[in-house]
């Protein structure tokens, strides 16, 4: 298809103005053109473009306008893409899964021999097509704020449409997968108990019981707070999200243990007191490379003696961190301002250095977390009609189905990783 054919989707320009076609250069599209041709060598899927197809076969897209795709993909690498996909200058073939779409390019950058496919004169321009973090997503207290509110204070209306029961926005705990089990079989019905299974983990792994004291950094929706107070503990949950609070205050009075429980709108910098256990369930993402040492400092100045704290966090491998922390991706410009993905080693390393406390893996839930985002998806497609409803059109579907599928696509792949992580004192 070329640039006369009609656009499948087209933003609406007032509401999503980042999305403005960029100015179109001629020496960047031939460049974006020619990256194309190189990362499609031998790639398992299929990319439509111009009427000539690019790729090996497999998952296949068609690109309904070749000009605006090619200035994105020409003006920001991090961006162009995902933006690409928003604005519709593509889609998947009638068929064609996203996520399944997205896999063969998610391989392709998370396989080191495969990785380094531009030549390294392409490498080296890459700062020219590559953003870096804008100033104003700072995680100080202000910042973390407004970052935090802008995602999580969305609609909770919203993401009561697909997340299970409990509200858990994190990797469920399926347990060990059926091998005969595909991704496309994941239930929605199965996703209440295996999120369970996540939050009575992480409870055990702490030592939760009666009577303990429990802090939850990023209570979210309440479900760990509900449950760890349904075993008999004191829990202070808190978090920065104003709405997401309100609605937490309400569902912990919903389960009955409203005098177990009490949520503050708090930033985890200016917790005080001493608790038996402070857990913290993919907060860590928000918090920011250079907030990682005050994190985990924290974290050890709330623990009482004898105390454990569990943290769930997405990592990706240590060399993909140090290459990508500089740089302003999709995610962080459409879902996750702020937002920085650690390694496990910067973890340990961090820890070390700037604390007293000790780093355990517990588990990976890598596999667990591509399935959830399934369910997830598919949930959130079934109820789009109520979610339009609240407000939202065509392009918000467009970038949340874009997100859940990435995000699926780099677990799935094992460019992301989550673990559950336990710390105590030396």
């Amino acid at each position: 298809m070329t640039d006369l054919m009609p656009a499948v989707h087209q933003p609406v320009a007032e509401t999503w103005p980042t999305l403005a076609r960029p100015r179109s250069n001629p020496v960047r599209r031939v460049g974006a053109l020619a990256a194309i041709r190189m990362i499609a060598k031998d790639l398992p899927a299929t990319i439509h473009l111009d009427n000539k197809s690019y790729g090996a076969g497999g998952p296949a897209m068609r690109v309904h306008r070749s000009a605006a795709f090619l200035d994105r993909l020409g003006q920001d690498a991090g961006s162009g893409f995902g933006e690409a996909y928003l604005a519709g200058d593509w889609d998947p073939e009638p068929g064609t899964d996203l996520a399944d779409l997205l896999v063969p390019f998610a391989e392709r950058f998370s396989n080191e021999e495969t990785r380094h496919l531009l030549p390294k004169w392409a490498q080296s321009l890459r700062w020219l097509v590559t953003r870096s973090q804008p100033g104003e997503q700072e995680n100080d207290r202000a910042g973390a704020r407004e970052n935090i509110s802008r995602h999580y204070d969305l609609s909770n209306a919203m993401f009561s449409e697909f997340l299970d029961p409990s509200l858990t926005y994190s990797a469920a705990y399926f347990g060990t997968p059926d091998p005969t089990l595909g991704l496309g079989e994941a239930s929605y019905d199965e996703l209440n108990q295996a999120q369970l299974n996540k939050l009575d983990a992480i409870l055990d792994a702490a030592g939760v019981q009666s009577g303990s004291r429990v802090l939850d950094i990023g209570c979210g929706w309440a479900s760990l707070a509900i449950r760890a107070a349904q075993r008999g503990a004191w829990v202070t949950a808190i978090t920065i999200a104003s709405q997401q609070a309100l609605l937490a205050q309400r569902r912990i009075a919903d389960a009955g243990v409203g005098d177990r429980v009490q949520v503050a709108l708090r930033d985890y910098r200016d917790q005080i007191g001493e608790f038996d256990a402070v857990l913290s369930v993919e907060m860590i993402e928000a918090v920011g490379e250079k907030y990682w040492p005050v994190y985990f400092d924290a974290i050890e100045r709330r623990l009482a003696p004898g105390g454990v704290a569990v943290v769930q966090a997405i990592v990706m491998p240590h060399e993909r961190m140090l290459a990508t922390r500089n740089t302003f991706t999709w995610v962080q410009k459409y879902i996750f301002p702020g937002g920085l993905i650690p390694s496990v080693k910067v973890i340990e390393d961090v820890t070390a250095e700037h604390t007293g406390l000790q780093t355990e893996v517990l588990r990976h839930l890598g596999a667990d977390y591509a399935r959830t985002l399934r369910i997830w998806r598919n949930r959130f497609i079934d109820q789009w009609p109520a979610i339009a409803g609240l407000g939202f059109d065509d392009t918000f579907r467009r970038m949340w189905e874009f997100y859940l599928a990435y995000s699926e696509a780099g677990f799935r792949t094992h460019y992301l990783d989550d673990v559950q992580l336990r710390f105590t004192r030396r």
